[in-house]
């Protein structure tokens, strides 16, 4: 199980980024696929989830309305837009299995930093 994330940058804020989750040798229909990020000093954070099932997708409160995640089975990918950028958006991004969206994270792979800052 290999997932890459790329798309990552630097944002003023109130912008948007594109990140992309690209999976090798596994399907991604096949799990739920969930973001997570970690900010310097500070602990793991979920930023949402793409269910296997249906494409169900969930969000915490902190994201709710600027997330959005996307999956394009063709391509292998898993998508997070980022609208509205926060400064306190700033941090290392990665995306993971997360068999049933329950931020119980599997396996995730190569990480990308988001900074917000103007």
């Amino acid at each position: 199980v290999q997932l890459q994330a790329s798309g990552g940058g630097l944002v003023q804020p109130g912008g948007s980024l594109r990140l992309s989750c690209l999976a090798s040798a596994f399907t991604l229909d096949y799990y739920g696929i969930g973001w997570f990020r970690q900010a310097p000093g500070k602990e793991r954070k979920g930023v949402g989830c793409i269910s296997r099932s249906d494409g169900t997708t969930y969000y915490p409160d902190s994201v709710k309305g600027r997330f959005t995640i996307s999956r394009d089975n063709a391509k292998n990918t898993v998508y997070l837009q980022m609208n509205s950028l926060k400064p306190e958006d700033t941090a290392v991004y990665y995306c993971a299995t997360d068999r049933y969206c329950t931020s119980e994270y599997d396996y995730w792979g190569q990480r990308t930093l988001v900074t917000v800052s103007s």
